[in-house]
């Protein structure tokens, strides 16, 4: 796991990361320290014998053990746009001794309200919007490259489902150390230029939040099918285009209503030329009622899984996942082309 210092904060979802940067703190996404730890299933078992309930989002319980076992004093929680959990989950870290800072995003959304949102936080860690503004310029460079890497998952086939949604889902925080995240995706593009595209028969994408089983993008394309379209973490990087850093947030996706995803989705569908999708849910989730809304709009077929715990893919998901590939066959939407 990371190290930790007093200038360590961590998030339990995407924040306007350039605020912390701004205040000269160390940004750290307890997901993805949590989902890459050596055993991330044993902080989940942590979390219940601390007394979260069995039937509660597997993320929570290994944000909070992560959080526990790292001793991080400071956490901004997101509970408004992101998990209503996150609620009961700041009660628990605040009556443990920690620091809870709150942000939310507005719902429905505004762009005055987000800004004050901004600001608020902006003050509570001693700066100012104007200097988030100056580290979001300096981002600019960095989320172009996470930008090229995407297109040459889609458009080249040079980058592989799983490489894609790494990079991007690590925009979250940028391991904590931008100028190294930054270098250290510019060296993997380089390698990924050099290589020859990919030939396999389906383009997929990936809707949802990121999967907590290890091995399903590698199955995938197993089975000959990539995925060339990674919803929320794409959303993550926070595409380039925006004006100011609250045009950025509220271009993002993520914490607002299910009619800019659907929007999202479907110009993804068509850009990317996308034969399925595979929806993931986490087990005791809101978002496993979208599933049918998301059917209903999107026009493709849609495989959804559900997980609960850490581990790698199932077999029960395995054969769900070779069934639906064999539909695609049946259908025959396979592009057969270089990807």
């Amino acid at each position: 796991m990371r190290p930790v210092d007093a200038n360590t904060i961590g998030i339990t979802a995407t924040v306007p990361v350039e605020v912390l940067l701004a205040a000269v703190a160390v940004p750290m996404d307890l997901n993805n320290v949590f989902i890459t730890s050596a055993d991330p299933a044993a902080l989940v078992a942590e979390a219940e014998q601390h007394g979260f309930p069995i039937n509660c989002c597997g993320w929570i319980k290994g944000i909070y053990a992560t959080a526990r076992r790292l001793g991080v004093r400071r956490v901004i929680g997101v509970a408004q746009g992101d998990c209503s959990n996150t609620h009961a989950l700041m009660d628990v870290l605040a009556s443990e001794g920690a620091e809870v800072i709150d942000f939310n995003y507005p719902y429905p959304k505004d762009a005055a309200a987000l800004a004050r949102a901004i600001g608020d936080l902006a003050r509570r860690l001693g700066t100012t919007r104007l200097a988030a503004e100056g580290a979001r310029q300096e981002l600019s460079p960095l989320r172009q490259t996470l930008a090229e890497i995407d297109r040459l998952a889609w458009q080249e086939g040079r980058v592989t489902g799983e490489e894609n949604h790494l990079w991007l889902i690590g925009s979250s925080d940028f391991g904590g150390d931008p100028a190294g995240y930054a270098r250290r995706a510019e060296a993997f593009l380089a390698e990924a230029r050099a290589r020859a595209p990919a030939v396999l028969r389906y383009r997929l994408g990936y809707v949802g939040i990121p999967p907590i089983c290890s091995g399903l993008y590698g199955f995938l394309e197993g089975l000959g099918a990539r995925v060339v379209f990674n919803e929320f973490q794409r959303q993550f990087s926070m595409p380039p285009g925006a004006a100011d850093l609250v045009q950025q947030y509220l271009a993002y996706t993520y914490p607002y209503d299910l009619a800019g995803r659907i929007a999202d989705i479907r110009r993804a569908v068509r850009e990317r030329r996308l034969d399925g999708l595979v929806h993931y849910v986490q087990s005791f989730c809101f978002r496993h009622i979208q599933d049918r809304l998301l059917r209903e709009a999107l026009g493709v077929p849609i495989l959804t899984l559900e997980f609960d715990r850490p581990g790698p893919l199932d077999g029960h998901s395995r054969t769900r996942i070779e069934a639906f590939i064999e539909m695609l066959d049946a259908r025959g939407t396979g592009n057969r082309e270089l990807l």
